[in-house]
């Protein structure tokens, strides 16, 4: 495991307990997220980064029963607090790093990533990855709960020209990684960026 990696899983590791009652209020626009997604009935779908699991029962309700759901997640104890949660009822759990999935490649319709794209080591790379595992047509969400002026100010910081998930910036981004940005909403409580699997 990188640096890079045991970086991420100390971080949420330490916060993995307390995450939901930290942000309890952001139930409502997870939902949203998963439905401006345009999920069917029997579509499977990856939670790529999952947490505690928290879009799993919207995922869930989108793809029906005859749907598949799987929540993956490098921290072990995110995917314990999700389980503690029950959500492993609306998804299959999957311990595993992201950016080399043990799945099939094009064996997905659409992946939903929160928050992820900041901790991605190498996000074109990654991306790509994210790509392979969905057939073409397919779908790919990056969510956030908060947008990125109010995440910014949360966490004391400027945003800067630089940001990956900066409009300008993620186009591009995606492009170069197998997707075609299709819609791009970056609101005070809600951010989503659509893309298209080439």
């Amino acid at each position: 495991m990188s640096d890079d990696h045991t970086h991420v899983q100390d971080f949420f590791t330490a916060r993995a307990a307390a995450w939901d009652s930290r942000f309890p209020d952001d139930g409502p626009a997870y939902a949203a997220g998963v439905s401006d997604m345009g999920l069917g009935a029997g579509d499977r779908v990856l939670d790529a980064g999952c947490g505690t699991g928290r879009a799993l029962p919207s995922l869930r309700a989108a793809v029906g029963p005859s749907g598949t759901v799987i929540g993956a997640d490098l921290t072990p104890a995110m995917l314990q607090a999700a389980s503690r949660a029950g959500r492993d009822q609306d998804g299959a759990l999957l311990l595993a790093d992201v950016t080399a999935l043990p799945l099939r490649s094009e064996c997905l319709d659409a992946v939903f990533a929160a928050g992820l794209v900041a901790h991605l080591p190498e996000p074109s790379e990654n991306l790509r990855e994210l790509a392979r595992v969905v057939r073409p047509g397919g779908t790919l969400a990056l969510f956030h709960p908060i947008g990125r002026a109010a995440l910014a100010a949360r966490q004391g910081r400027q945003l800067t020209p630089g940001d990956l998930r900066a409009e300008a910036n993620l186009g591009p981004l995606l492009a170069r990684s197998g997707w075609r940005m299709t819609s791009y909403v970056d609101e005070p409580g809600y951010f989503l960026a659509l893309a298209v699997r080439e």
